[in-house]
């Protein structure tokens, strides 16, 4: 009798073990988020890279189009006195 108790209380103690839910809390993930879980939008993290609206077939963005250039600044020029 004592060794069918023991043998119950081993398994209901190994299921509940196996059961139990592991908390896996990041630093990144609660660290800048609103109190309704969503990300807040005032940090660089959490902001979305603008997307590009011209594509090519490969999905490269279309240089073609102004919002997909990059700009560069034109070298100075020096005057001759």
């Amino acid at each position: 009798m004592k060794k069918i108790f023991v043998a119950i209380m081993a398994l209901m103690l190994f299921t509940t073990t196996s059961f139990a839910q592991t908390a896996q809390t990041t630093k990144a993930k609660t660290e800048h988020v609103k109190k309704d879980g969503t990300p807040d939008k005032r940090f660089k993290e959490n902001k979305t890279a603008p997307e590009t609206k011209h594509l090519k077939k490969d999905g490269t963005a279309d240089k073609r189009f102004k919002e997909n250039k990059t700009t560069k600044s034109a070298p100075a020029v020096k005057k001759a006195a």
